[in-house]
């Protein structure tokens, strides 16, 4: 009996696999999503529980250009939800209490986060020498051409945010592209800033979005416009050659099988990808395999407003190295969208593990919910045990994109190249937000297309 064949094969159902699903089947192609999860979205995953909206995965996103014209195309652009005007607030807790991220020049001026002296030197960036800062790390980069003081009050506390990451092990080019770019085309960040100002290019939405339900139901209404539903716990274990199509090898509950297409998207994290294709070349596996991640565990809290010493207003806050706490930061989820927490109460998703803390994952919930209190408490000051709501553990959370990771990423690009048909996608490529996924997705099918 032959193998079954469909037009393209997408190994995961997050966003990125979710994108180059569907713009496949956009362009005519039957296409077959397998996930080994129990529900399409990958880490964006969405639970309700009693009566709050806890995300166990990303909280918002910004929606760019591509993602904006895909989820437009898919008619699914009403499922978006606009963070509230009070997201424009955000705080870095430093020299013991909550200070307001600087948002304008004035702000700047005007700033605890920095001395004089370190204004003055980030003040005087237009007029430092450039140099090339694709062989830098983030804090190597800013440190050089800012100061020292703007890579521990604010670009510091900014990759705690988004990466849990660590600025002196983060490569410059792969987590700021476009100040590098600037850097080289103008000399300086602030000029090459200021001449950008001028060019035209598409535009997102402004701000940060979730779904009115939360980003895992957006991604089930994403995976709803699929012709055939994915293939929940079921994975994808291997691809081999087979003749001009690929023979995608498969387990879940019903045994292993197998399926031939020409085209293979796999939209997977890079462990996972290396070991689908360890036994195609193991070179390009070794290299995807080295790719880093950090753990996060997210604890989600219910808390009484009027039981906290500081007012809990803004889109969260992040905590700076210097401050020699676990905790990596909090968003204020109800005060961006109100309906996550029932009336008269807030929920805050408090962020630990990361670079900083691994150790946090390995930890028992207890230990992890005790120190995040802990922490919590003394930035924000609790007059009442919060309630617990869950506490969620991603061993590989987010991509660790070091000072070679371009390199990197070019010599897999240049190694896959060789194997027609089979393309990645996923976070650890060009983005680690929801958006650079779904970009990263849209572009993986163009490519497996041509």
């Amino acid at each position: 009996m032959s193998d079954p064949e469909v037009g393209a094969v997408v190994a995961g159902a997050g966003i990125a696999g979710l994108a180059a699903a569907l713009q496949l089947q956009f362009t005519g192609k039957d296409v077959l999503v397998i996930d080994p999860s129990d529900r399409p979205g990958g880490v964006m995953r969405t639970d309700h529980v009693s009566g709050y909206v806890i995300e166990r995965g990303p909280n918002t996103t910004h929606i760019k250009a591509p993602m904006l014209e895909f989820v437009r195309t898919h008619g699914a652009e009403k499922s978006l939800l606009a963070a509230q005007p009070a997201s424009k607030k955000r705080w870095i807790f430093d020299a013991g209490g909550l200070q307001p991220v600087p948002m304008s020049p004035v702000a700047l001026a005007r700033t605890p986060l920095m001395s004089a002296r370190g204004k003055l030197r980030l003040f005087a960036e237009p007029f430092i020498r450039r140099s090339n800062g694709g062989d830098e790390t983030v804090a190597e980069f800013f440190g050089r051409r800012f100061g020292k003081q703007v890579v521990e009050g604010l670009v510091g506390p900014f990759l705690t945010g988004v990466y849990a990451g660590d600025e002196n092990l983060l490569g410059a080019e792969a987590v700021f592209p476009s100040l590098v770019e600037m850097e080289r085309r103008s000399g300086s960040v602030v000029l090459g800033a200021l001449g950008m100002m001028f060019r035209k290019r598409a535009r997102g939405l402004r701000g940060s979005h979730s779904a009115a339900e939360g980003l895992g139901p957006f991604a089930r209404t994403l995976a709803e416009r699929l012709v055939e539903p994915v293939a929940l716990e079921n994975r994808v274990t291997g691809v081999r050659r087979d003749g001009d199509r690929w023979l995608v090898l498969t387990s879940g509950p019903a045994g292993e099988r197998r399926v031939r297409a020409k085209r293979v998207v796999l939209a997977a994290p890079a462990d996972a990808a290396a070991e689908i294709l360890r036994g195609v070349d193991s070179e390009l596996a070794d290299e995807l395999a080295a790719i880093e991640y950090a753990p996060i565990v997210g604890v989600p809290l219910g808390v009484d407003p009027n039981a906290v010493r500081e007012k809990i207003d803004g889109f969260g806050f992040l905590v700076p190295r210097r401050a020699n706490i676990k905790l990596l930061g909090c968003l204020y989820m109800s005060q961006l969208f109100p309906s996550r927490a029932p009336a008269g109460r807030e929920l805050l998703q408090c962020i630990a593990g990361g670079m900083r803390w691994p150790e946090a994952f390995e930890l028992s919930d207890e230990e992890v919910v005790a120190q995040v209190c802990a922490d919590l408490d003394q930035i924000l000051g609790l007059a009442e045990e919060p309630r617990v709501l869950a506490v969620t553990r991603w061993r590989q959370a987010i991509p660790q994109p070091g000072r070679d990771h371009v390199a990197r990423i070019a010599r897999i690009r240049k190694r896959l190249g060789e194997f027609p048909g089979i393309a990645l996608a996923g976070a650890y490529l060009g983005g680690i937000s929801v958006s650079d996924s779904c970009e990263s997705g849209l572009n993986a099918a163009r490519e497996v297309s041509l």
